[in-house]
């Protein structure tokens, strides 16, 4: 091969990388750049129907990602990453949940997103109800991924705000005081049965590491003082809840006594449909991807994946 060839090969080289990088453009979903708005982080991706899929405590918002491009072309994700959370920045608040649901309904209305449909995950799903509760009128269809009305009650169905309070406020300050070993110890802990996969647990675990401590500590006292056991009587859009169990069953729960668990929770909520993974843990959208999207599909109405 020439000289003049092999110069004109190397002068083609970066012609054919945008040529090649323009192409994955557009065979990818239209996204955007990660943006903050209010202390969140939103990537929006997709252009159709506007969709928040908001992650539980301590995730980054990637773990929506699969399930956005599952979705796709028909829907336009907005990953929000929470603050303080997966190494995101933190911000103070004295009610992690009201503070979150606040900055979540003025993004939508920021954005002028026409009632959104909203996924949420665990401690996103108990936004995703607050946003309905709080604002009926301007949210659409939610999509609950194993999560409930009130976090507090899954092992008494009598406790009250009020009751684990004392309870609420010990476990915070434990958190707060634990030596950094003992700490990490303790979220490595509380993430090892949430997931199949060992690369999830793993992950799981280092978004545990880098989460901001005291965000954590309030989030999860934040959760145990929302009951929305009777709000949620005032949410008028459709709400879908995907539940989990089969990580339960060491300790005797069933598919069938797990499912109740959830209906008595969403018993004010005229209309709920309730659905069970046969197999996934608590992280839905990795451990039963296909379920997931189906469900979610049907449910939104989007026309079958190709």
């Amino acid at each position: 091969m020439s000289t003049r060839r092999n110069r004109r090969i190397h002068s083609l080289a970066p012609l054919a990388a945008l040529a090649l990088t323009a192409w994955a453009t557009l065979v990818s979903p239209a996204h955007a750049a990660t943006e903050a708005f209010q202390d969140l982080q939103v990537e929006v991706i997709g252009t159709g129907r506007p969709v928040l899929m908001i992650p539980g405590l301590n995730s980054g918002a990637q773990v929506w990602r699969e399930t956005c491009a599952a979705l796709q072309p028909q829907v336009q994700c907005h990953l929000i990453q929470l603050p303080g959370f997966a190494g995101a920045p933190a911000v103070a608040s004295d009610d992690f949940l009201s503070a979150m649901r606040d900055r979540l309904l003025a993004y939508s209305a920021d954005r002028k997103l026409d009632h959104p449909a909203v996924i949420g995950h665990s401690l996103g799903g108990v936004l995703a109800l607050q946003m309905a509760i709080a604002a009926p009128q301007k949210i659409g269809p939610l999509v609950i991924v194993d999560a409930l009305p009130y976090f507090g009650a899954v092992q008494n169905p009598a406790a009250t705000p009020a009751t684990l309070k004392p309870m609420a406020e010990q476990m915070r300050a434990g958190m707060l005081a634990a030596d950094a070993t003992r700490y990490a110890a303790q979220t490595d802990a509380a993430v090892a049965g949430m997931a199949h996969a060992p690369e999830h647990v793993a992950t799981l675990k280092q978004w545990g590491r880098d989460s901001d401590r005291a965000t954590t500590a309030n989030a999860m006292y934040s959760m145990t003082m929302t009951d929305l056991r009777q709000p949620i009587a005032g949410i008028t859009a459709p709400v879908m809840v995907l539940g989990a169990w089969a990580a339960y069953q060491p300790f005797g729960a069933t598919e069938a006594s797990t499912r109740q668990v959830f209906a008595t929770q969403y018993a004010a909520l005229p209309g709920v449909r309730i659905e069970m993974s046969r197999a996934g843990y608590h992280f839905l959208m990795w451990d039963d991807p296909r379920w997931l999207q189906t469900q979610i599909r049907d449910f939104l109405d989007l026309p079958a994946a190709p």
